[in-house]
C-alpha cells in the first residue's frame, strides 16, 4: 500500500508548481497510481542502486580517512613521547648549566679569597723581610762595636731566614692553588659556554617539535572533521536508501495489488457522480480568479464549515497533507488516469492508501480561497483539468 506524505509526494503521483505569485493555483496531478507506479518502480530502482553506489563509495573513503585517523594518532603519539624527551634533556642540560654557573660564581669568590690571602702573606713577608733587615743591621752594629753577642746574631738571623722561607713556600703554594683555580675556572666557563650552546639547541629542538606535532594535531582535526562529515552523509545515505526500498517495494505491491476498484470505469459515470457536499457555486471552472489572470480549474462549492465531504465514487486515496494554496488537500485516484481533489478542509479523515466507496467520508468543509467557507473540487484526466460540472448529477 502507498504511504506517501507531503514531502514525498512522487512526480508521477504529482507535479506542483508554486512561486510567490501562484500559491493558490492548483496542484497539478498528473498519471494515475497505477501507470505511475509502473513508470517509478524502474526509476526509484535505478535511483537506489545509485544511493548504494554512493553508499558504498563514503564507505571506502571513510575506512581511508579511518586509516589516515590512526595514522596520525599513532604519529601524535610519538610527537607527544619525542616531545617529552627533548623537554627532559632540556630541563638536564638546564640544571647542568645553572650547576656550572653556580660553580663558576663559588670558583670567583674563592679565587678573590686566595688572591686576598697571597696578598696578606706577601704584605707579612715583606714586614717581616724589613724587620730582618732592620735588626740584622743594628745587632750587626752592636757586634762591631763589641756590645753584642756574635751567636744571639747569627741565631736570630737564622729565625728571620727560616720563618721567610717558610712563608715565600706558602705564597708558591698559595699562588699555584690559584692558578689552579683560575684554570678550573677557565674549564668551567667554557663547559657553561657549551651548555648553554646546547641549551638553546634542545630549546629549537621543543619548538620544532611542538610545531610538528600542532600540525599534525590540526591535520588530524580536518581528518575527524571530515569522517564527520562522510559518516553524516552516510548516515543519510542510508536513511535514505532505507525509504527508497520502502517505497519501491510500496510500488511493486501498489502494481501487484492494483485491482479495478469498480464495476464501470470512471469514464462512464460522467455526469452521474454525486457532489461531494451540498451547497452553492461560488466559483466556476474557468472564471477567473479574484485578483489576476489565472483562472479557476476547478469548483469553490459554498458549504457550512465542518460539512462532512464525501467520496463521489470508488477510489483509492494517493495524497492527504496539506498543500500551499490548496490547504488540507486529499486526492483521489479513480483508475484509467481520472484523479478528484478536495482541497481546503479543515480535517482529514482517510490517510493515504485507504479505499473508498461512493458515500465515505474523507474530510470536512474548512476557508475556502474565496473568503468563506467551502470546498474546493478538481476533477483531472492525467495532467489535463476537467469541469467537474460535467461530470456532477445535474
Amino acid at each position: 500500500m502507498l504511504n506517501l506524505t507531503r514531502g514525498q509526494l512522487p512526480a508521477w503521483l504529482c507535479e506542483t508548481r508554486v512561486s510567490a505569485t501562484r500559491l493558490v493555483v492548483p496542484v497539478l496531478l498528473c498519471l494515475t497510481a497505477f501507470q505511475g507506479a509502473q513508470a517509478q518502480v524502474g526509476a526509484k530502482e535505478a535511483e537506489l542502486k545509485q544511493v548504494k553506489n554512493r553508499i558504498e563509495s563514503i564507505r571506502k573513503a571513510i575506512h581511508t580517512e579511518a586509516e589516515r585517523r590512526d595514522a596520525l594518532t599513532g604519529q601524535l603519539k610519538k610527537a607527544d613521547l619525542d616531545i617529552q624527551a627533548a623537554r627532559e634533556r632540556l630541563a638536564a642540560v638546564r640544571s647542568n648549566r645553572i650547576a656550572a654557573e653556580r660553580r663558576l660564581t663559588e670558583l670567583g669568590m674563592e679565587q678573590a679569597d686566595t688572591r686576598g690571602k697571597i696578598a696578606g702573606e706577601r704584605d707579612a713577608l715583606a714586614g717581616e723581610l724589613t724587620t730582618a733587615y732592620i735588626n740584622g743591621r743594628q745587632e750587626h752594629l752592636k757586634l762591631l762595636l763589641n756590645q753584642g753577642n756574635p751567636t744571639q746574631l747569627g741565631r736570630m738571623m737564622a729565625y728571620y731566614g727560616y720563618f721567610s722561607r717558610v712563608r715565600a713556600e706558602r705564597i708558591t703554594s698559595i699562588g699555584e692553588h690559584l692558578a689552579h683555580l683560575e684554570l678550573l675556572a677557565e674549564r668551567i666557563s667554557a663547559e657553561t659556554l657549551r651548555l648553554k650552546t646546547l641549551e638553546q639547541e634542545q630549546e629549537r629542538d621543543v619548538r620544532a617539535l611542538a610545531g610538528a606535532r600542532s600540525q599534525r594535531a590540526r591535520t588530524l582535526a580536518q581528518v575527524q572533521s571530515t569522517l564527520k562529515t562522510r559518516n553524516d552523509e552516510l548516515t543519510k545515505l542510508q536513511r535514505d536508501a532505507r525509504a527508497l526500498e520502502k517505497l519501491v517495494e510500496e510500488l511493486r505491491r501498489a502494481i501487484e495489488e492494483f485491482p479495478e476498484l469498480a464495476e464501470r470505469p470512471f469514464q462512464q459515470i460522467r455526469g452521474k457522480l454525486p457532489w461531494p457536499v451540498k451547497g452553492s457555486v461560488l466559483a466556476r471552472f474557468g472564471q477567473l480568479r479574484s485578483g489576476g489572470p489565472l483562472k479557476w480549474q476547478g469548483l469553490v462549492i459554498g458549504a457550512a464549515r465542518g460539512t462532512e465531504v464525501r467520496a463521489p465514487y470508488y477510489g483509492r486515496v494517493v495524497y492527504a497533507d496539506w498543500l500551499p494554496g490548496l490547504g488540507l488537500l486529499i486526492v483521489l485516484d479513480h483508475g484509467g488516469g481520472y484523479m478528484s481533489l478536495y482541497g481546503h478542509n479543515e480535517q482529514l479523515y482517510r490517510r493515504v492508501g485507504d479505499r473508498v466507496e461512493p458515500g465515505d467520508p474523507i474530510g470536512a468543509v474548512g476557508d475556502a480561497a474565496v473568503g468563506q467557507p467551502g470546498l474546493y473540487l478538481e476533477i483531472r484526466k492525467g495532467k489535463q483539468a476537467l469541469n467537474p460540472q460535467d461530470w456532477l448529477r445535474k
